[in-house]
């Protein structure tokens, strides 16, 4: 079968080939799936160039969320069977024409569900609602986010909408502003005009900010600690612009912040089966009643893996970047 492949970490428009390698054959409790369609996510490409939490092994396969069909059930399985289409998301190595995924990690995906939506069904939409989960907030309570008009953040503003939770959403530019208010997403504020923060206030109407998700890094992380309240958190989410964060003591000491991370696949593997559950049904409920939106930017076969990686770092990008096989 044919995958894409990596010798050795790097950029992943320079490493990553399509090769012929052997077809995987599922073991105990395993199921064979043929790939339909794979999102590419951030920490897809972060894991090719080596900045990722997880570091695999050299040669290695590349991503992590996928919807296909089941090819071939390994022994033990019960509950799916061969020709039926599922999603897949935290199984390593997708972008290929078949892999190999534990038969529990499968979620069994409806024939209403269009492929491009099922590739994006649980990797970054539970990231979402579980980093909106662990916030804690209540209906009424305010949030700010940095990256708005990227996937979690787009997201977590339509989640928290469901829940009552209000959320201002920065963006870099003010072309964004507009993206997102085609989605039905207000409250953006782009950080590229001046005065910028005011405009913050004015939307909050003066109530204290009680979370804030950075998602850029830098100073941007700095500028997001200023707008927070008393005893709010800032959540640490990503680093889109700098690893490093840019953040004065002052802030941090006189309003009691806590500063925290979160890890999407940390979360996961240790949440109760009940809380999992019960996410679930609140992502797929919101999905029936159009809350939330999985729109698509485009689609590249995997020996365009080069122009797949250009397509999702394009500026202004409002959907995600599939690969088909």
């Amino acid at each position: 079968m044919r995958a894409l492949i990596q010798h050795q970490f790097g950029n992943p428009t320079e490493v990553l080939t399509v090769e012929d390698v052997d077809t995987p054959e599922p073991g105990p409790g395993e199921v064979r799936v043929r790939m339909l369609a794979s999102a590419i996510h951030n920490h897809d490409l972060w894991t090719v160039s080596g900045d990722y939490g997880f570091k695999p092994e050299m040669p290695a396969a590349a991503g992590t969320e996928a919807v296909g069909v089941v090819d071939a059930l390994g022994e033990g399985v019960d509950g799916l069977q061969v020709g039926q289409r599922v999603a897949s998301a935290g199984t390593f190595g997708v972008w290929s024409e078949l892999f190999v995924a534990k038969a529990a990690t499968l979620i069994p995906v409806s024939d209403a569900i269009p492929d491009e939506v099922a590739t994006q069904l649980v990797s970054m939409p539970f990231s979402a609602i579980s980093l909106l989960e662990s916030l804690d907030l209540n209906e009424g309570d305010w949030l700010v986010l940095n990256a708005a008009n990227g996937a979690v953040g787009r997201l977590v503003a339509q989640l928290a909408k469901g829940r009552g939770v209000n959320v201002v959403g920065l963006v870099r530019r003010e072309a964004g502003v507009a993206e997102l208010a085609d989605q039905g997403i207000g409250r953006i504020v782009a950080t590229d005009a001046d005065g910028w923060q005011d405009r913050v206030r004015e939307l909050t109407g003066g109530a204290p900010l009680r979370a804030g998700v950075d998602q850029v890094g830098g100073r941007a992380a700095g500028d997001m600690l200023e707008l927070l309240g008393d005893d709010s958190t800032l959540v640490v989410f990503g680093a889109m612009d700098s690893p490093k964060l840019e953040l004065s003591s002052g802030p941090i000491i006189f309003k009691h912040v806590t500063i925290r991370g979160f890890w999407g696949s940390r979360v996961s593997a240790t949440m109760a089966a009940q809380d999992r559950t019960r996410l679930m049904g609140e992502l797929f409920a919101r999905l029936s009643d159009g809350t939330i939106t999985l729109p698509v930017d485009s689609t590249f076969p995997l020996e365009n893996i080069a122009d797949a990686v250009a397509a999702h770092y394009t500026p202004g990008r409002v959907g995600k970047v599939l690969l088909r096989p």
